[in-house]
């Protein structure tokens, strides 16, 4: 298998809500709400950097298309790392998305290998951590 991921999909109970906090609150482009003419289908799609896109679909839609029954969220099931490039990014990172709504879960503090890091959950309870890492400074 070749790394080719191109989409990250997080399942929502309210795609308004969830469109909302990612766009309004977070400022991620977007087209907004489409596919809403089928019964599974009204999906988000934002951009997140050249080749990867954040989706945003209704848990019933992915069970649907899945097959599988919907099942209990967990958050500590996955987390989503935003690398940013200083430690004053990562907090207006968290004041950002703590004004958006999010759940500040974990505040920004140094940590034990020598970044900067804390954690927030989105309306659904989706895990993100909002890091500076001196070694994985990201490509502006």
């Amino acid at each position: 298998m070749k790394p080719r991921i191109t989409v990250i999909t997080l399942c929502v109970d309210d795609l308004e809500r969830a469109v909302s906090f990612y766009r309004d609150g977070l400022g991620l482009p977007t087209q907004g709400i489409i596919g809403k003419e089928f019964e599974y289908g009204a999906v988000a799609f934002f951009d997140l950097q050249p080749g990867l896109k954040l989706a945003i679909w209704p848990r019933k839609s992915l069970a649907h298309d899945a097959g599988i029954p919907v099942g209990i969220p967990n958050p500590t099931e996955l987390s989503i790392g935003h690398n940013v490039s200083s430690i004053a990014e990562v907090d207006a990172v968290m004041e950002q998305a703590k004004s958006a709504g999010a759940v500040i879960v974990k505040p920004a503090q140094n940590t034990f290998w020598g970044g900067y890091s804390g954690y927030f959950q989105d309306p659904d309870h989706h895990l993100w951590e909002v890091v500076w890492n001196p070694q994985l400074l990201p490509e502006e």
